[in-house]
C-alpha cells in the first residue's frame, strides 16, 4: 500500500541557481527548512495501515556534471509553490527553474563495459544528537570572515572532466516535535541517569514484599530502611553537573542541548561517483570527495563516515559478481531517490542541514558552479503603461 501511494505522488527536480554576489549566512536555510518541515502531518490509522499514507520528502542534491556544479531539490509536485516561496522569501535573487533529471545524462545500467561507478551510503560516527561541525564554527580567526562551509566540496566536485559525474544526495522527512523525547535519551546517557526499570504487577508486588523481609531486622536495630524499588539507600553523587563536568563535558552538553532545541529531518545521505572507464578516476572522484566532506566532521561531537554494508567493494569469494551486485543496487537507490535501508537513516538538525546544503556565497570563486546570469529587479514604479 506504501508503494502505491508513493506512486501516486508526481516529483519534479528544481534547479536552485544561486546569485553571483550572495554574502547571506547559511543561517537563512535553517527558516527554509523550518518551512519545509511544515508539511509533517500526523496519518490517522486507516490513513496508515489501509491507504498507505507516509509524510512525504525532500531530496537534497550537489551534481559536479563534467565539472559543472549543480543544485537541486526533488520535490512533490503539490509543495513547488512551498519550496519556491521559501527560497525566494531568503534569498531574492536566486533562481529557480524546473529542469531534467541529471541521472539520465549516463545509461541506466551501471557498470557496463563503458562506464564504471563507486557509491556508498554514509552514517554517523556518534549518537544522532551530537552535532557536527556546523556552520557556526567556519570563521577566520584573524579578520573574523565566515568560511563558506561548502567551498571545499564545491571545489573539489568542479575538478573531475569530461566523461565523469559526482552526485550527493540527502533525502530529508520532517520528524514530529515528539523527537525530541527520544534525544533526550543520549543527554540523560551522557550525565550518567540511569532509566529506571519499569517493573510489572506480579513483579511490583515481589518487590514490595522483598522490601518488607528486608526492613524487618533494620526496623528492629534501628537502622535506617533500604528499598529496593524506589533506591533508596544508595551513594550517588548529588553535587550540581557543572561541579562533575569538565570544560570539554561542557561544552559537549552545550552543543547537545541546542541541537535538541531545532526542527530535526531522518535524512539518508547517498554519494555516487560515475564515469567513462577511460577517465574513471577514484583519486578525484572517491578520495579527495570523502576528503572533502571530512571538514564536517568534528572528533569530539560527530561526523560522517561512509556507510560499509553499502559501499562498493566486495573481497574473497565471487568478488567481481557481488561487486557488479553492490554498484548496481546503490546506482538504483540514488536514481530513484529510495529510501532503503532503513539502517543507514540518521538524523540532522535544521542547523546541520543548512551547513551542508545551502546557498553558497561569493566567497566561492569556481567558474564551474552554475550562476544567475543577471540580477532580478522589480519594475520601476513610474513605468508609463498604455490603456
Amino acid at each position: 500500500m506504501q508503494n502505491q501511494y508513493a506512486s501516486s505522488i508526481k516529483k519534479i527536480l528544481l534547479e536552485i541557481i544561486p546569485p553571483r554576489d550572495s554574502e547571506k549566512s547559511p543561517v537563512l536555510m535553517e527558516s527554509i527548512y523550518a518551512v519545509l518541515a511544515g508539511i509533517h502531518s500526523t496519518p490517522s490509522i486507516s490513513e496508515q495501515w489501509i491507504k498507505g499514507v507516509f509524510v512525504p520528502s525532500f531530496s537534497l542534491e550537489i551534481a559536479s556534471i563534467e565539472g559543472q556544479v549543480h543544485m537541486y531539490v526533488r520535490t512533490p509536485k503539490q509543495f513547488r509553490d512551498l519550496v519556491e516561496s521559501a527560497f525566494y522569501a531568503q534569498y531574492p535573487n536566486v533562481e529557480i527553474i524546473e529542469a531534467e533529471d541529471y541521472v539520465n545524462l549516463v545509461p541506466k545500467t551501471i557498470p557496463n563495459k563503458d562506464w564504471d561507478l563507486w557509491g556508498t551510503d554514509f552514517l554517523l560516527s556518534a549518537d544522532d544528537l551530537y552535532p557536527i561541525k556546523t556552520y557556526k564554527y567556519f570563521e577566520e580567526t584573524v579578520t573574523g570572515k565566515m568560511i563558506d562551509p561548502l567551498s571545499g566540496l564545491i571545489e573539489t566536485m568542479s575538478k573531475i572532466g569530461p566523461g565523469q559525474h559526482i552526485w550527493l544526495q540527502y533525502i530529508i522527512t520532517p520528524l514530529h516535535a515528539n523527537t525530541q523525547k527520544v534525544l533526550q535519551k543520549t543527554i540523560d546517557k551522557f550525565l550518567g541517569k540511569e532509566e529506571k526499570p519499569k517493573l510489572g504487577l506480579l513483579g511490583g508486588i515481589f518487590t514490595f514484599f522483598r522490601d518488607i523481609v528486608m526492613n524487618v531486622g533494620r526496623g528492629i536495630s534501628g537502622r535506617e530502611f533500604a528499598f529496593t524499588a524506589s533506591g533508596e539507600g544508595a551513594s550517588k553523587d548529588e553535587s550540581p553537573v557543572e561541579f562533575r563536568l569538565t570544560p570539554g563535558e561542557k561544552e559537549k552538553l552545550k552543543a547537545l542541548e541546542s541541537n535538541m532545541g531545532k526542527q530535526m529531518f531522518r535524512t539518508r545521505m547517498r554519494h555516487v561517483y560515475v564515469g567513462r572507464r577511460e577517465a574513471f578516476n577514484k583519486a578525484n572522484g572517491v578520495s579527495a570527495f570523502i576528503g572533502a566532506l571530512k571538514q564536517f566532521n568534528d572528533f569530539n561531537l560527530n561526523g560522517f563516515r561512509p556507510d560499509d554494508n553499502t559501499k562498493t567493494y566486495a573481497n574473497y569469494l565471487f568478488k567481481d559478481d557481488r561487486l557488479r551486485y553492490r554498484q548496481r543496487r546503490v546506482f538504483r537507490r540514488y536514481i530513484t531517490r529510495d529510501g532503503d535501508p532503513s539502517s543507514t537513516k540518521f538524523i540532522l538538525s535544521t542547523e546541520e542541514l543548512a551547513t551542508v546544503f545551502h546557498i553558497p556565497d561569493m566567497s566561492i570563486t569556481s567558474p564551474n558552479i552554475s550562476h544567475v546570469s543577471s540580477k532580478r529587479g522589480g519594475a520601476p514604479i513610474n513605468l508609463p503603461i498604455e490603456e
